[in-house]
C-alpha cells in the first residue's frame, strides 16, 4: 500500500441502517440465515480460546466444493473486501493503471488509489469489450457479476472470453463473485487460468455480514502470493466454522435462490409503476426516480420506516436509489413506503435477521 495514498484517500459511502427500528433496504443481505448457524458459532466461540488452525482445511475444502474448484487453490479472507484488497496489493504498484467499471462498488477505485495506482473508468457494461492496447496498457481489471448496483450478470462466455484476452496481455483479471450465489451461473473459479482471482464474499447470500467471512480463489503464481501475502489467522474460529457450516446449505442456497427471483420480478412489476427499474439478476434493484427528489424519496420512505439506497454515491448515477429484495412481508413495507402498494395490505414485520 502507498503511504502517500494513505494520508489523502477518503472512505467510501456503503449502504446499512444502524437504527434497529428501521427495515433496512439499503444493504443487500439475505434476511435470515442458515439453520444451525447459532449452535456452530456458539461452540466455535468455546474454542476460541486457542488460535485458529491457520490452514483452515474445513473451510478450505467447503470454499472448493461451493466454487468447483481444489481446496489448495481457495485463500481465506475476512469478508469479501479483504479479498479485493489482497488481490490489488499483490497485482498493482504505485503508478499503475486499472481498468475499473462504472457505475458499481466504490471500493474498487479507492482500493486501486490505495496501492499508488490509477482507475481507468469504464463503463460497467462495455468492460468485456475491451481489448488491445487499452488492456495490455492496464496491470489489472476488475468485473463484478453480477454488477453492483445495476444487478446484471456477466456472461459466462463473454466473461471467459475476457479473462483470455487478459491472460494473453499479462494483465490481471479480478472478479468480484459477491452477489453471484444468489444465481445459478457457474464460478470463474472454473477458469482456472493464471491471471485470474476470483473473490466471494459469504455475507450477504447467508445473511451474516458482521460476521466477516469470504475467499479469494487464484492459481499458479498468484495463488503463491496471495497465500504468502494473507495475513495470519486471517478467519477467526467462529467465522470460519459458520462460513464452512454455510457452503454445505445446499437445500438453503437453492431455496434463496428461488425466492430471490420470484419477489424481485414481483418487486420490480410494482415499482416500474412509478419508476424506471433496471434488471436484475441479484437481490437488489437499481430504480430511477426521474424528475422526483432523490432526497424526498428517501426521507419519505424512511418516514414510513424503510432505508433504502441512496445511489447518487455510485459514479455517474444522478437520480437513482438502490432497493434490496427481502422476504415478502418486508417488501410489502418497502413497496407501500414507495407508494406502489396500500399499505394496509401489508403486515409489519420487524427488521432482524433470523435464523
Amino acid at each position: 500500500m502507498d503511504p502517500e495514498s494513505v494520508r489523502t484517500g477518503e472512505r467510501v459511502p456503503h449502504g446499512g441502517e444502524s437504527d434497529r427500528e428501521i427495515l433496512d433496504f439499503s444493504a443487500n443481505t439475505n434476511p435470515s440465515a442458515p439453520d444451525g448457524v447459532t449452535a456452530v458459532y456458539e461452540r466455535a466461540l468455546e474454542e476460541s480460546r486457542r488460535y485458529p488452525d491457520d490452514d483452515y482445511p474445513a473451510f478450505r475444502t467447503a470454499a472448493a466444493e461451493f466454487v468447483g474448484c481444489d481446496p489448495a487453490r481457495v485463500i481465506p479472507t475476512p469478508g469479501g473486501l479483504a479479498a479485493i484488497r489482497l488481490a490489488m496489493e499483490i497485482a498493482l504498484e504505485p503508478g499503475d493503471d486499472a481498468l475499473v467499471p462504472y457505475p458499481s462498488f466504490g471500493e474498487y477505485a479507492r482500493e486501486v488509489q490505495l496501492q499508488g495506482a490509477s482507475p481507468r473508468f469504464v463503463p460497467h457494461d462495455e468492460i468485456l469489450t475491451v481489448e488491445g492496447d487499452v488492456l495490455e496498457e492496464c496491470a489489472l481489471a476488475v468485473v463484478c457479476t453480477p454488477n453492483n448496483p445495476t444487478g446484471e450478470a456477466a456472461d459466462p462466455d463473454e466473461l471467459a472470453a475476457f479473462a483470455a484476452r487478459c491472460e494473453g496481455t499479462g494483465t490481471t483479471l479480478l472478479i468480484d463473485e459477491a452477489f453471484l450465489g444468489f444465481t445459478d451461473l457457474p464460478s470463474a473459479a472454473g477458469f482456472g487460468l493464471e491471471h485470474v482471482i476470483v473473490a466471494r464474499s459469504l455475507t450477504k447470500l447467508f445473511g451474516l455480514p458482521g460476521l466477516r467471512a469470504g475467499f479469494a480463489v487464484a492459481t499458479g503464481r498468484r495463488r503463491e502470493s496471495l497465500e504468502t501475502a494473507r495475513r495470519a489467522w486471517s478467519l477467526g474460529t467462529p467465522a470460519a466454522r459458520v462460513g464452512a457450516h454455510c457452503l454445505d446449505q445446499d437445500t438453503f442456497v437453492r431455496d434463496t435462490r428461488e425466492r430471490v427471483a420470484s419477489e424481485r420480478d414481483r418487486m420490480r412489476d410494482a415499482l416500474e409503476e412509478r419508476f424506471d427499474v433496471d434488471p436484475s439478476d441479484a437481490p437488489y434493484l437499481l430504480c430511477d426516480v426521474g424528475d422526483r427528489d432523490v432526497d424526498a424519496v428517501i426521507a419519505s420512505a424512511r418516514e414510513s420506516g424503510v432505508a433504502i439506497r441512496d445511489a447518487r454515491t455510485f459514479r455517474g448515477l444522478e437520480s437513482h436509489v438502490r432497493v434490496a429484495v427481502k422476504d415478502r412481508d418486508a417488501n410489502d413495507r418497502l413497496l407501500a413506503a414507495l407508494g406502489v402498494l396500500e399499505s394496509d395490505c401489508c403486515e409489519h414485520t420487524s427488521g432482524e435477521f433470523h435464523e
